[in-house]
């Protein structure tokens, strides 16, 4: 190929990562959109290493050039993040973009990013020299920036399979389907013997990465639920200050507003 290569497995991908400058490929929809006419592709899609689920007992692998229509049809993904993947783009979009995709180009409106982030995904990188697992949350630097190496490929994503059956999601556009987010929110809740045993809660389209804080969220933790109405104002209060949005195609009022109508409506729902 005159730009890009096209590996045959993954062993020959990482030398190839290692010894060239290119840009990892696989379903390629936002590299679409922004190709670089002097860039060197390394596609990705054809790996049979890259392109399957595997399920133990507490985690999903899923691999980096699983689509979007794959996983939306796959037995095993939690319907939080399929909730949140059946309102990107468009089916055609979906059969050929990748979540690992939308976790290396690093926007904060990425939506599945959101969920994994919620759900306390770790990521499997790869290189010739080794492989390390980071958590998502430590993945993201900014805006478009990441921990990733120049020598590293993202081969896995690493999900939790349990402890997501109870969740609030909900994303905020222009349209219902076909959307850029504005604000996106979900929150996933567990209860044990009365008392609130898991409240993770994140934020995406409003900072330069997606938002969670572990900090707050531990205030919940092994509250009752009179308990933790009774201190409801302090923990929104909490977010309240944390919550600092960028402006954007809507202003920071807006996302600042939407945040916290979002958080409330969840701790409401949950009797909170």
């Amino acid at each position: 190929m005159e730009n890009g290569y096209l590996p045959e497995t993954l062993a020959e991908a990482l030398e190839i990562r290692a010894a060239e400058k290119v840009v990892p490929y696989a379903g390629g929809t936002d590299l679409m959109v922004e190709a670089a006419e002097e860039a060197t592709y390394l596609f990705l899609n054809q790996l049979p290493e890259l392109s399957r689920v595997r399920i133990t007992d507490d985690t999903l692998e899923i691999g980096a050039a699983c689509t979007y229509t794959e996983l939306l049809n796959h037995e095993a993904v939690p319907q939080v993040l399929k909730d949140a993947m059946i309102r990107i783009a468009s089916p055609a979009t979906r059969n050929q973009a990748t979540p690992a995709g939308n976790i290396c180009n690093a926007s904060p409106k990425a939506d599945s990013a959101l969920i994994f982030v919620a759900a306390g995904a770790r990521l499997r990188l790869r290189s010739v020299s080794g492989e390390r697992v980071v958590p998502i949350s430590e993945f993201f630097i900014d805006r478009g920036k990441t921990c990733l190496r120049e020598d590293e490929l993202l081969t896995e994503i690493l999900m939790p399979r349990r402890g997501l059956e109870n969740y609030y999601y909900k994303k905020i556009g222009a349209r219902a389907a076909m959307a850029i987010s504005r604000v996106s929110f979900v929150a996933i809740y567990g209860e044990a013997d009365g008392r609130i045993e898991r409240m993770s809660i994140a934020f995406g389209a409003v900072s330069g990465v997606v938002l969670r804080f572990p900090e707050a969220e531990a205030m919940m933790i092994g509250r009752t639920i009179p308990e933790a109405k009774a201190m409801k104002a302090d923990f929104l209060k909490e977010y309240d200050e944390r919550i600092v949005p960028i402006r954007g195609r809507v202003s920071a009022t807006y996302r600042k507003q939407a945040c916290m109508n979002l958080l409330n409506d969840f701790l409401e729902s949950r009797g909170i």
